[in-house]
């Protein structure tokens, strides 16, 4: 991504980056990412990938906590009702798993800490946008997170190894194509636009989707309770995206009578 940006007008012209907003883009872009991908793999090490989507399912509370206090109004009912209904969406669609699987008080708490230093970086990430395209933040904060982890990332080699096939290849350029460079590109270009808790929202449709491609590859069945929290996700992200006071104004409004 670098490279084309450098290279080519492709992707837009690079933004100039001054010394002050480099020293942004390593505290608040790299540093935040590398914290937050250290803490969400040790999560995974102590509890349970149910668990930790679960708690991932309420950074959009966090996030709204983060942009101010709650009022006595309908855009706090609408969006506090859409972020609850989003996580319980998930809580359903995890009970099996939350019932089954066992965690340790070290995990649960890093669970929680995966949720809030996710929540922050999108906040560092909306304020970043604000001056660089989508696309290049995700290049400039990304290279820099790879960065800050390579000494932890050179030692783990060091003592576990490194086992290396085909599948591990196409893994991990999937990982970093998709789910790294272009879904990052458009969690940024999100960010420009939306406020940080509206576009944590659509976090909650990753197990519907990630369902429903089992569905259709692995064929794994599609429940009773996948359907319930599907109408809880979706009604949550749709409740917290639509301006339903300019839609009830609209609709409101009475229609025009010629008059002759």
């Amino acid at each position: 991504m670098l490279a084309i940006l450098r290279w080519t007008n492709w992707l837009g012209k690079p933004s100039a980056i001054g010394r002050d907003f480099n020293r942004q883009l390593w505290v608040r872009g790299g540093l935040s990412l590398a914290s937050y991908i250290v803490c969400f793999n040790w999560a995974l090490r102590f509890t349970s990938a149910s668990h930790v989507a679960l708690y991932l399912g309420a950074s959009p509370v966090w996030a709204l906590l983060w942009e101010g206090k709650p009022a006595k109004s309908w855009l706090t009912v609408q969006r506090y009702g859409a972020a609850v209904l989003t996580m319980i969406g998930v809580l359903v669609l995890f009970w099996p798993a939350l019932r089954n699987t066992g965690g340790s008080l070290v995990g649960e708490l890093l669970g929680i800490i995966v949720s809030v230093l996710w929540t922050f970086y999108g906040r560092q990430c909306r304020i970043l946008s604000a001056q660089m395209s989508g696309v290049e933040l995700s290049a400039q904060t990304m290279w820099r997170a790879g960065l800050l982890l390579m000494p932890l990332g050179l030692i783990e080699v060091a003592r576990s190894g490194l086992r290396w096939n085909n599948n591990v290849f196409w893994v991990q350029l999937y990982c970093i194509v998709a789910g790294g460079v272009v879904a990052f590109a458009i969690w940024n270009l999100a960010l420009r636009r939306w406020a940080t808790s509206k576009v944590l929202l659509f976090n909650n449709l990753i197990p519907l989707s990630t369902a429903t491609w089992a569905y259709f590859f692995a064929h794994d069945p599609i429940t009773m309770r996948f359907g319930v929290a599907m109408v809880l996700i979706v009604t949550g992200v749709i409740l917290g995206q639509v301006n339903w006071q300019k839609v009830f104004q609209t609709s409101a409004l009475p229609s025009a009578v010629k008059v002759e």
